[in-house]
């Protein structure tokens, strides 16, 4: 698993001081959901399963924070849908 740098609203990876990984998230509801804005991940690095750990970090900051997910990227989005039993728990429901 890759280790990934946080700093609020984003865990990221660094190749020297270029970012190649990157998630973007937000505090919603009152501060009770982590809206999740954009999943971004350099050509050289797709295929490596990097983008659903940088989701799976901040559900698990979420999970640690008793917050739920709002899925606002498309990615993100797509990987709730595919996989409820992992998600569906955490996920906002409005």
């Amino acid at each position: 698993m890759t280790t990934f740098q946080h700093e609020p609203g984003r865990y990221f990876l660094l190749d020297g001081d270029k970012t190649i990984a990157e998630i973007l998230y937000t505090t919603v509801n009152d501060g009770k959901t982590y809206a999740i804005n954009s999943t971004v991940v350099d050509s050289s690095l797709r295929g490596q399963g990097i983008a659903r750990q940088l989701v799976d970090a901040v559900v698990h900051e979420a999970h640690e924070e008793q917050m739920t997910i709002k899925p606002v990227c498309p990615y993100v989005r797509e990987l709730f849908a595919r996989n409820p039993e992992k998600y569906q728990e955490i996920q906002y429901k409005s």
